[in-house]
């Protein structure tokens, strides 16, 4: 990394997604800080999996910021509501399932845009999809949109004019097939992460959830056996 690289903020999951989006930062020269969240999510897990990522890709610092969805709950991932298993790729893309925690997107972001704002840097890259995604809201390009206008008028740093804030969005067009094979382009472990929404207490993939489904078809489009499966 050149010593002058500009930083980035780039929320790190410890998902496949995620993992990929923190790759492409380091890639195209960014300094990455990841910023991750304990925020009372079901499948907790997966920070053990995005201290893995951050080591392993490269961020200059990896913090895990802590707040509790909880007290709203309204989610299968923060709340007693089982997580929906085995259902099929169009089911999926109808209507918003119970796994959407409401308004993460805008939480994290608000975060993200907090700590760039510190580190005086105009960039924060996030791993949403608006194909392979679940159906969430808040992972479609018109809310990125929206929020880093929003962004631009809610900092000292964007209303000055001296560090406009941009969000990148690189994986927002691709499948998860595509997104899988940019990754291994970039050398990205998928061993290291994890994406099921209801793992085992060793972090062991639930196989069914619509996470783990999603993950398994894209695996299976590269031709590949999904590495977490052989860990």
């Amino acid at each position: 990394m050149a010593p002058d690289a500009k930083r980035a903020v780039v929320l790190l999951s410890g998902g496949l997604d995620s993992a990929t989006a923190l790759a492409i930062a380091k890639r195209e020269g960014y300094a990455p800080y990841a910023l991750s969240f304990s925020y009372g999510q079901r499948h907790a897990w997966e920070l053990e999996a995005a201290k893995r990522v951050a080591a392993a890709i490269g961020a200059v610092e990896h913090r895990i910021a802590a707040i509790d969805l909880r007290v709203f709950g309204g989610s299968a991932l923060t709340a007693e509501i089982d997580v929906p298993k085995g259902r099929a790729t169009d089911e999926m893309s109808h209507g918003i399932p119970v796994t959407y925690v409401p308004a993460r997107n805008t939480i994290f972001l608000s975060f993200a845009l907090a700590w760039a704002e510190v580190l005086g840097a105009s960039d924060i890259f996030i791993g949403v999809n608006a194909l392979d995604y679940s159906g969430y809201p808040d992972c479609r390009p018109e809310f990125i949109a929206a929020y880093e206008t929003m962004a631009n008028l809610a900092t000292k740093a964007g209303v000055g004019g001296r560090q406009p804030l941009k969000i990148h969005t690189p994986l927002i067009a691709m499948t998860k097939a595509q997104i899988i094979a940019k990754g291994i382009e970039l050398g990205v472990d998928y061993r290291l992460t994890s994406s099921c929404y209801d793992p085992g207490p060793g972090g062991e993939p639930c196989g069914q959830c619509d996470s783990c489904l999603l993950r398994a078809k894209g695996f299976r489009e590269n031709g590949i056996e999904d590495p977490i499966l052989s860990r």
